[in-house]
């Protein structure tokens, strides 16, 4: 009987010694994500910070406290209300990115970081906008998420907690306000459209003034070039008919010096080539049908004797050479 029940207990005791010693290896033997700490504590007191892999523990005496997620880490907090310099209260969120640094401080310095980081954000962000009006909150963004990066970093550094980047995601004014600036807006925008279409017409007016005076000057500039050509043709017209004229006194000049010769040769003098040439003058008006030539009757006589004479002189020059020939 006392065998069968010590083997009893064997087998009953044996389950158990399995799941303890289960228990046992899994107190010990802890696995740490990519990306996570853990915080390990012997007896209630800080002991070590268990890195990502494979790390062992005393069982009964060490505990883990928090594993904590090292990645940077986003905290989208709601609406604040707040209050500028000119006295409007308006409605502003924020979003944090933080990151934990050093996962002692993160779990000893303070009890609720979120917590912490969202009214810490809150007082920083009535401070900040508090010293701006509200022109100056609406187009100063970039101005606010720097000094509030920097006031938050500084503060969350003894938490070890580092800020990296803050953002204003809304900034709501109170509707009468919204109003105020579509207005106003409206009004910018209608005023620029107005001044855009004067612009235009200025310009259109300032080409259309610039072809005319660029059409007037090539028209100037077509008529001095007509008026050029023009005097240039009659330039040369009036030189060809200079030269003409001049062409035509030369050869009567060369037929006068030339008839001069041939008088001078033939022995006629000057003065009896003067008789010859009024006596042919005469010839032709009493040749022409329309002239009258009234005389007296010596003259008469003298005119009978005229042709006598003047073959006489022609024929003498003729003599005197066949004389001078033999």
């Amino acid at each position: 009987m006392n065998m069968d029940a010590v083997n009893l207990a064997g087998y009953i005791l044996i389950p158990f010694g399995i799941i303890f010693a289960l228990i046992l290896v899994s107190s010990t033997v802890r696995v740490v994500r990519q990306s996570t700490q853990g915080v390990v504590e012997r007896l209630g007191r800080f002991h070590k910070v268990m890195h990502s892999g494979l790390n062992f523990t005393v069982p009964f005496f060490d505990r883990v406290r928090a594993i904590v997620d090292m990645r940077e880490q986003v905290a989208d907090f709601p609406p604040q209300p707040v209050i500028t310099r000119d006295n409007v209260t308006m409605q502003i969120d924020t979003v944090v990115y933080f990151q934990v640094t050093d996962v002692v401080k993160y779990i000893y310095e303070i009890s609720s970081p979120y917590s912490a980081i969202e009214n810490l954000t809150a007082t920083t962000l009535r401070n900040i906008i508090g010293e701006l009006d509200l022109d100056e909150t609406l187009t100063s963004r970039d101005i606010v998420n720097s000094k509030l990066r920097s006031i938050l970093d500084e503060a969350t550094d003894k938490w070890g907690i580092k800020v990296n980047r803050v953002e204003l995601k809304n900034i709501m004014p109170p509707r009468d306000i919204q109003d105020a600036m579509e207005k106003q807006m409206r009004a910018e925008r209608e005023r620029r459209e107005a001044i855009l279409r004067a612009e235009g017409e200025k310009a259109a007016a300032v080409l259309t003034a610039e072809g005319r005076k660029q059409a007037v000057i090539l028209d100037a500039e077509a008529q001095r070039q007509r008026e050029i050509l023009a005097a240039e043709a009659e330039k040369q017209v009036r030189i060809l008919e200079a030269e003409g004229q001049a062409e035509a006194i030369l050869r009567v000049q060369k037929a006068t010096a030339e008839g001069l010769r041939l008088i001078q040769a033939a022995g006629i003098t000057p003065e009896q080539y003067v008789m010859l040439q009024g006596i042919e003058a005469m010839k032709g008006i009493a040749q022409s049908p329309s002239s009258k030539l009234i005389i007296p009757t010596e003259a008469s006589k003298l005119l009978g004797a005229l042709p006598a004479m003047a073959e006489a002189l022609t024929m003498k020059p003729v003599a005197e050479a066949e004389v001078e020939a033999e």
